[in-house]
């Protein structure tokens, strides 16, 4: 990116300007892009956890698979997520607050004895799932926003402070030989 200049004093200052500000916004950017990797990690690592116990509460029920026939699909459904909004450097991500089932009831005594645990299996296998794709969705976002933010690291770090430096430098070599140029015309 060839950056547009005069040879002049005043785009020389306009120059000096935009320079100083990419130099003064690059440490916060590059703090910024650190805190975000680390978030990432965080919640590819929660994510994995998630991914493990959902994988061992999925044992527990095909455990009880044989069993599951006889249940009734429309006892147990989920209500309502509920979920917040929580700022990570910047970036709002979601945080899951509480999973609400509505559970119709069933006779204790006329109903088989695993349809407890089954309730409670299936809430948590719920609960667990849904805090699951929660979790994906905040590293989705996380990770986005981190690569955004190498990308304009790198913008400012490679791309912009070295051409706005080449225009200074152009700028203020052209105006000296202008005024060296003056100086031996009048001589």
């Amino acid at each position: 990116m060839a950056i547009k200049f005069q040879y002049n004093k005043t785009s020389l200052g306009e120059l000096g300007k935009q320079l100083k500000m990419r130099q003064k916004a690059l440490p916060t950017i590059k703090s910024k892009e650190s805190a975000l990797r680390s978030e990432v990690k965080k919640a590819k690592d929660s994510a994995q956890q998630f991914r493990e116990r959902y994988e061992a509460l999925g044992a527990e029920y095909d455990y009880m698979v044989a069993l599951w026939g006889e249940f009734d699909p429309d006892l147990l459904r989920v209500a309502d997520v509920e979920l917040t909004i929580q700022k990570i450097a910047g970036v709002r991500t979601p945080v899951l607050q509480d999973v609400l089932f509505e559970q119709k009831h069933y006779d204790l005594f006329s109903s088989p004895v695993w349809y407890a645990d089954g309730v409670d299996i299936l809430k948590r296998i719920a609960r667990l799932g849904i805090e699951f794709e929660v979790f994906n969705r905040k590293t989705e976002l996380l990770d986005y926003a981190r690569r955004k933010t190498t990308q304009k690291v790198n913008l400012y770090e490679k791309v912009q402070i070295p051409g706005y430096e080449d225009a200074i430098r152009k700028i203020k070599r052209f105006m000296e030989d202008e005024e060296n140029l003056s100086k031996s015309a009048q001589k």
